[in-house]
């Protein structure tokens, strides 16, 4: 069988398959020369706006970092002030006054750990907010930029183009 599979000239199957494989490749190059593209930007310029992407990705990174750390201190202040209220609020409870005055006492400090609550968790959602906010601001700060660094690239391979 060996000598069936070997036959004169082109006529082999892989000669076949390459055969068209040429034909195509030509085929494809022919095309791909008549395609019109457009001008493409100054690479360096583009390569410049990248890294300034970068940097305003980092600087963002940065602040939201600086402000969970800000949360984070903030939220633990919080957490020795209450269990510093708590243990006044306890011995507080502990006295031997009358249940009449007891419970006035209790409804005052239930009230007054309610109103600190709600402050401090208005405090750190301010916190949260500030930090997302000026770390959003860079960002969208720079992409305005970006859009209008390609826009002007964009711009000038086209002037170069003509």
């Amino acid at each position: 069988m060996p000598s069936d599979s070997k036959k004169s000239g082109g006529d082999t199957p892989f000669a076949a398959a390459m055969g068209q494989a040429k034909n195509a490749a030509e085929e494809f190059t022919k095309m791909f020369a008549e395609l019109k593209f457009p001008a493409m930007p100054d690479m360096e310029a583009l390569l410049t706006a990248q890294k300034r992407n970068m940097e305003a990705m980092s600087a963002a990174n940065r602040i939201a970092l600086e402000g969970a750390q800000a949360v984070a201190k903030r939220h633990m202040e919080i957490m020795q002030q209450t269990m510093t209220e708590l243990t006044e609020t306890m011995s507080a409870l502990a006295s031997a006054d009358a249940p009449q005055v007891k419970a006035a006492k209790h409804a005052e400090l239930l009230k007054r750990s309610y109103e600190h609550a709600v402050a401090n968790t208005r405090e750190l959602s301010d916190l949260i907010q500030r930090a997302n906010g000026e770390a959003l601001n860079t960002l969208n700060k720079r992409f305005a930029e970006a859009m209008d660094e390609v826009k002007r690239l964009m711009e000038q391979a086209n002037a170069a183009k003509r």
